[in-house]
Order: structure tokens, then sequence, then C-alpha cells
């Protein structure tokens, strides 16, 4: 049985979320401060298996949640509550770390099937992960190396960090080259899920790759847009 911990400082809100995942059969955990969260997940990280998060909180706000979650390398899938359809909210969200996002008000059925979604993925990659462990493999295209067992990038030679989710769509087109993925393929690759209402959070995934990967993000060498369709990883003449 997988667990669900619920941050938001809403009550009534916390109480709808739990009656529905509890009723889809998981167990479930709620705190009502971002501060409560954060220390909870630092000391039992383990014990959850996603955590349903709230933007706006007292104490520490969602985004500092995630910053702080990250930093230290507590890996747990999140899915972030924002209280409006507000481009900055989602794009800052997706930035630190979070998996997937919701906008209030939402469909407990719909967040339940997102947080099914969120945990499938979580659990293909973890196997693929183990899977590879044995023999390594490392992906090259120009600059960029991308070692599946130890989960590093470098571009260049050197090290840089990637959240769970950037490094997943980057093994994805790597491993696709020259292939044009559309935005659909890539969700349900990469976020386990074909059906959502809008495909920014791939986009936003695409526009931090190219800021770490390329030289210049607005004129890409590696991840080029296809209009219309999706992305292609490709090759790419780097400039001296």
């Amino acid at each position: 049985m997988s667990k669900v911990l619920v941050v938001d400082d809403e009550e009534s809100i916390r109480t709808l979320v739990e009656y529905n995942f509890k009723r889809a059969g998981f167990e479930v955990e709620s705190v009502g401060d971002g501060k409560s969260a954060y220390d909870l997940l630092r000391r039992q990280g383990d014990a959850f298996d996603l955590v349903i998060l709230d933007l706006m909180l007292p104490a520490m706000d969602g985004m500092e949640v995630c910053r702080r979650l990250r930093q230290e390398q507590v890996v747990i899938p999140i899915i972030v509550l924002t209280a409006r359809d507000d481009e900055v909210d989602t794009v800052l969200g997706l930035e630190l770390g979070a998996d997937d996002y919701v906008t209030k008000p939402f469909s407990p059925r719909e967040l339940v099937a997102r947080a099914r979604a969120v945990l499938r993925r979580s659990e293909n990659v973890e196997h693929e992960h183990r899977a590879a462990r044995p023999a390594s493999k490392i992906l090259k295209s120009g600059s960029i190396e991308l070692d599946i067992a130890r989960h590093e990038v470098r571009v260049a030679g050197n090290l840089l960090e990637f959240t769970p989710k950037e490094f997943d769509l980057l093994q994805y087109l790597m491993e696709n080259k020259e292939h044009v993925l559309s935005r659909d393929q890539l969700l349900d690759r990469i976020w386990g899920y074909s059906s959502a209402t809008d495909t920014r959070i791939v986009d936003v995934h695409v526009s931090h790759l190219r800021e770490k990967i390329e030289r210049d993000s607005r004129n890409p060498n590696y991840i080029r847009t296809v209009r219309g369709v999706g992305y292609k990883f490709t090759e790419g003449a780097e400039s001296s």
C-alpha cells in the first residue's frame, strides 16, 4: 500500500484529499504547514511514496519545501497544488523538482489519477535503474555524457545537477536521437499519463534542459523544436 503525505493549510482540502486517497486504497498522513512537512520528510522521507504539496503554506511555503528537499537529495515524488493557473507558480514549482502540478479547484478523482501515474512512473524508473546497474551504460552526444547507472550528466566534462524528471527526459530524448517525439509521447513516457489537459509541463522541462546543456538556450543545437509536433534530439554541430 502506497503512503501519501498531504500538505495543505486548509483543513477542508486536507479532509477531502485524505478521504479520496484512502477510498482509493492509499495510506494517508497530513500536516498543515510547510515547516512540519519539511521536518517530517527529513526524518521519515523513506516512509512516504508521494507528497501532495500546496504552494501557499504558513511557516515555510511549498516552493521552499521543494527546494530544500531537492538540495538535500531527499528523492520522493511531489505533486504541487497551486491556487491559480499561474504560469509563474507552475514554472517555479517544476523548476524546483516537482513531478507534476494540479490547479485548484481540482477534481479529487483527477488528483488520484495523477498520483497513480507519478507513482507508476517512479516505480518503472527505479526498476530500469536497478536493471542498468550491473553494466553501466553511457549515452554520448557532442559534449554531453549521460551515465544511466550513476544517474549523472556531464557537459564538456562538468558534472551538472538535474532533477529526476529532467534526467529521465534527457535520457529518453538521447535514446531516441533524430526521432521526433510528440508532447503526448513524452507525457506518457516520463510522467505516466497521456490525457493531460495541457502539455506545459513538457515545455517547462525542455526549457530547463536547454538552459543546462545548450550554449545558447534560445538557439539550441541539441533539443530542437518540431513546430506543431514536439521535440527532437539531434547531434547538433556546436560552434566554437
